[in-house]
């Protein structure tokens, strides 16, 4: 087995001009597996129809004859049929080339253009005294100008301002409830704010045994005084915690009744919001 070659120390250095590229301050044409290209190969091949560019795009073939007549400003009721008709089949040799199904309806045309040129060359048919020999032409003069016509009035259709495309219809939402409806107090609340005057009540505790008879209807009457002349009072504000249990107890209760016989509404103003009572009559 040999060995690899050693570069002899006596032989010149290789040229960096082969190795490194010659402009290495502007910028790379390409990229080829991200490697940069200063200069294009010289084995580069590039297929004919790699790139196909269409200077004008026609809708059909009187769109292309209408194109030819007003581009080389040619009188549309006395077309010259040989130089469009040239010119015609220049531009449909080019279609042929690239897509031959597309241009299966311009060479209907094109042998309609021949026809024309054709009977054009050929002597006028007699006609009576009086009347006017047929153009052939006449027939595909007013094909060109109903299509030119109809043409100009799709432009100016597609210049009027359309919905969805140049604006879209406004829309405003305007809030019709005029009076705030507070959201109704679940019992689930209710009960939450029971446990934190239970809470409240628990650091104040007094160890007094003593028997006292608590009447609820006294302290329904206690809870409406409370309310009259305030427009709204806080759950917590109409217990008095330093009473002892019995009285909270009882005095919760209460407006409990007063809440069954609608003399008293609770209410919030948002949910988890503080729960609050106001009287629902107004006393005379």
């Amino acid at each position: 087995m040999s060995s690899p070659e050693v570069p002899s120390l006596d032989e010149p250095p290789p040229d960096l001009d082969q190795v490194l590229p010659t402009v290495v301050d502007h910028v790379a044409l390409a990229r080829l597996y991200g490697e940069p290209l200063f200069k294009l190969p010289q084995d580069l091949y590039i297929p004919p129809d790699a790139l196909q560019v269409f200077l004008e795009a026609f809708e059909g073939p009187l769109d292309l004859l209408l194109y030819l007549i007003r581009k080389q400003n040619f009188n549309i009721l006395d077309i010259p049929m040989a130089a469009v008709t040239r010119q015609y089949l220049a531009y449909v040799e080019e279609i042929r080339a690239g897509n031959l199904e597309l241009a299966a309806e311009y060479l209907l045309m094109a042998a309609m253009l021949i026809e024309i040129k054709s009977r054009m060359l050929l002597p006028p048919k007699k006609v009576a005294e009086g009347e006017e020999a047929e153009d052939p032409r006449a027939e595909l003069v007013r094909r060109l100008l109903e299509y030119e016509q109809m043409k100009l009035a799709a432009h100016r259709l597609a210049e009027v301002p359309q919905y969805g495309r140049d604006f879209l219809r406004a829309a405003v939402y305007v809030e019709q409830a005029l009076v705030p409806r507070f959201p109704d107090v679940q019992a689930i609340d209710l009960q939450s704010a029971w446990r934190d005057i239970l809470k409240r009540a628990r650091l104040v505790q007094h160890h007094r045994i003593s028997r006292e008879e608590l009447s609820v209807r006294e302290h329904m009457s206690i809870v409406l005084r409370q309310l009259q002349g305030r427009r709204f009072v806080e759950f917590g504000e109409l217990f008095d915690v330093g009473r002892g249990m019995p009285v909270l107890v009882v005095t919760f209760i209460a407006m409990l009744e007063l809440a069954k016989e609608t003399l008293i509404e609770l209410t919030q103003a948002e949910a988890f919001a503080p729960i609050y009572v106001r009287l629902a009559y107004s006393p005379s």
